[in-house]
């Protein structure tokens, strides 16, 4: 019973909007219309951001540069109480999502899900954003060259929420 009450929940909400749109006279397909043209208006904004983006992710990792830098961050890591493996990660994440992921995939794979490597890589997935991604998406859509300090703080930010998702793997799982 459950299962077909879920199963009418799309149906019901879209003729619900449907009937309060004929009472209030709205025309619902000009609506649909030119809310799919600003659409479009956006991805064609959009596109070229992301089309210099991933591959620039993808040559970075294939050229071994990310490895490097990665190395030369361990150190530091190590003496914040970051798992240094999980340095990779940090450098992509803020750039993007699918090469993280794949860089989470890496580790959770050499350390396994349950290792404190494996759950600080899944708790950084999950509370840090691709920022450079974000950034060029939002901005475009809005017409925003400048991006002042919005890069800045937005990298803070995500140099917090790295640190403080080793912090809580070791606190909540190892203390």
């Amino acid at each position: 019973m459950t299962g077909q009450l879920t199963a009418l929940v799309v149906p019901l909400l879209l003729a619900g909007v449907a009937l309060y749109a004929a009472a209030r006279r709205v025309d619902v397909y000009d609506g649909l219309v030119c809310g799919a043209r600003d659409g479009f208006d956006v991805l064609l904004r959009v596109v070229p951001a992301l089309i210099v983006l991933l591959p620039a992710v993808y040559m970075l990792r294939a050229s071994g540069a990310l490895e490097l830098l990665a190395g030369a961050l361990a150190p530091a890591l190590e003496r914040l109480g970051v798992p240094p493996e999980t340095a990779g990660l940090l450098l992509v994440r803020p750039v993007s999502g699918s090469a993280a992921l794949g860089v989470g995939a890496e580790l959770m794979e050499a350390y396994g899900p349950d290792s404190p490597v494996g759950r600080t890589a899944a708790v950084m997935l999950g509370s840090t954003e691709t920022t450079f991604y974000t950034i060029a998406v939002y901005f475009s859509a809005a017409g925003v060259v400048r991006t002042r300090y919005a890069v800045p703080a937005a990298l803070c930010a995500d140099l917090a929420a790295f640190l403080a998702a080793a912090w809580a793997v070791q606190v909540v799982f190892y203390s």
